[in-house]
């Protein structure tokens, strides 16, 4: 796909600086731009590869002024980073159409299960009896879908993706490669041999709508009831969700991070990389974790910092990191008390 400046300039109600004919085939970042890329300048720390990118357009803030020639034709906006983001956007949907609605061959599709308008299934996927896939989705190769689990419409299923029985999975729903949903969750109970009784999971799994889940990410299903994840949740790669979790609205959690079973987490939450949370607790609305947190307790306030592990508020994990970084001169500052009050004691019992 080739595009000239003109027509993205046209696009981005922007303007032009240079050859407004000039083509372009891709986008790149400025310091690696080459002939036939799109690239943009938005950080002024950047501004020096501008004069030595290849690229052939480069979009520039309405304000830019350069201190050098630039050869590249300038595209300027009100906000280059935008702009840009928008193109990604256009580019990526661009390339997805490269999959046509249809069904292909092969794969296993139950009689009962109802397919909706443009979709697209690939080879060796499994669609199981009762299955419901809304219209515009599309499920990519080798996806396992379970008896009785509804799929809505426009979601985008990338492949290996497994889906167990009985889940609901919203409208504009992302699940990247390898996530597995409604696996069984970690129910055992002990027996006075000291074995393992399995408890029999009989939950679901809930994900509302606009939810992206990242590869490799679990979600297990409930024990009873329904483990949920609210719509507009962001999930990263490699993060564990247990059984019976709720996530709320608009959270965002990063990559390894785990949640134990049965934990609420309130909307509009951010958690960090490598957080993990206790089984059977509250975190408040607007809560953030910074990586690494273990979170052992409830959270009741909204909308405050926690950070270390034990975690602890912001503030208070400040102080604790400056104290923790002197121990080894406090320490030494200790025993050189010890030896002079030994030495005290030792002169006044002569």
């Amino acid at each position: 796909m080739q595009f000239t400046a003109k027509q993205i300039s046209g696009f981005l109600n922007g303007t032009i600086e240079g050859d407004p004919d000039v083509e372009v085939a891709e986008l790149s970042k400025i310091e690696e731009g080459r002939p036939g890329s799109l690239c943009f300048l938005s950080n002024p720390k950047y501004e020096n590869f501008l004069y030595s990118t290849q690229a052939s357009v480069v979009i520039v803030s309405r304000s830019f002024e350069a201190d050098q020639p630039v050869k590249p034709t300038l595209i300027r906006v009100d906000n280059p980073y935008s702009a840009f983001s928008l193109l990604l956007e256009k580019y990526n949907e661009a390339l997805k159409q490269e999959h046509k609605p249809g069904i292909e061959e092969p794969c296993f599709i139950h009689p009962s299960a109802k397919i909706g308008q443009n979709v697209f299934i690939g080879a060796f996927s499994y669609i199981g009896e009762g299955v419901i896939i809304g219209d515009d989705a599309k499920i990519f190769t080798q996806v396992y879908i379970g008896a009785g689990t509804q799929i809505g419409e426009g979601c985008i299923i990338y492949p290996g993706v497994k889906i167990y029985h009985q889940s609901q999975v919203g409208r504009q729903v992302v699940i990247h490669s390898n996530a597995v949903i409604g696996s069984d969750g970690f129910g055992f109970a002990p027996q006075a041999d000291g074995s393992y009784h399995k408890i029999a999971q009989i939950g679901n799994v809930i994900i509302e709508d606009d939810v992206e889940i990242g590869a490799n990410t679990t979600i297990d299903r409930a024990t009873m009831g329904s483990t949920i994840i609210r719509s507009g949740v962001k999930l990263d790669n490699l993060i564990q969700v247990a059984h019976n979790v709720e996530i709320g609205a608009n959270t965002v959690v990063a990559a390894q991070s785990g949640i134990s079973g049965s934990s609420k987490i309130g909307a509009n939450s951010v958690i960090g990389g490598q957080v993990g949370i206790a089984g059977h607790l509250t975190l408040a609305k607007g809560t953030q974790l910074g990586a690494k947190a273990g979170v052992n307790s409830n959270i009741s306030e909204e909308n405050r910092q926690w950070h270390g592990s034990p975690a602890q508020p912001l503030r208070d994990w400040l102080k604790a990191s400056v104290i923790f970084r002197r121990l080894p001169d406090i320490e030494k500052q200790i025993s050189a008390l010890e030896a002079r009050i030994s030495n005290l004691f030792q002169g006044a019992d002569k």
